[in-house]
């Protein structure tokens, strides 16, 4: 049977750098930016709902996508600008499209490098043989 998930449960910034193998620098990073905003105990020690940290896994999903801090903003709905869901997942796939067009280019820079770096080497292996067959002659 599943366990029932706590709606009030709360996290320490130790508690969410440990889960997602992050430093706690990250976290207060994205703090600063103002991509999660938790509360503070008397003490004034951070402390993190279930909503923070389900906003942590999407701003680091898009970071494991290669979206910047902006485009993360913007997709999970931080930025300046007013955007209901629907565009935010326009906003979404406008950016999923570009990053695909962008590892798409890579990928094909990627696939020439390594094509010169076959023929760089042989063409050097040709040559050593050929001038190890006339040292030996």
């Amino acid at each position: 049977m599943k366990k029932k998930e706590n709606p009030h449960q709360t996290f320490s910034i130790s508690n969410l750098a440990e889960e997602f193998e992050i430093s706690t620098r990250t976290i207060r990073f994205y703090e600063e930016k103002g991509l999660i905003c938790p509360g503070r105990t008397e003490g004034n020690q951070r402390v993190y709902t279930r909503k923070d940290r389900a906003r942590l896994i999407l701003i680091l999903k898009g970071r494991k996508f290669g979206y910047s801090i902006d485009e993360i903003s913007e997709i999970i709905g931080l930025a300046d600008i007013d955007l209901d869901e629907i565009d935010q997942i326009k906003k979404t796939l406008e950016y999923g499209k570009k990053r695909l067009v962008e590892i798409s280019e890579r990928i094909s820079e990627l696939k020439l490098l390594e094509e010169d770096i076959i023929s760089f080497h042989e063409k050097a292996k040709d040559r050593l043989e050929k001038l190890l067959k006339e040292k030996n002659k």
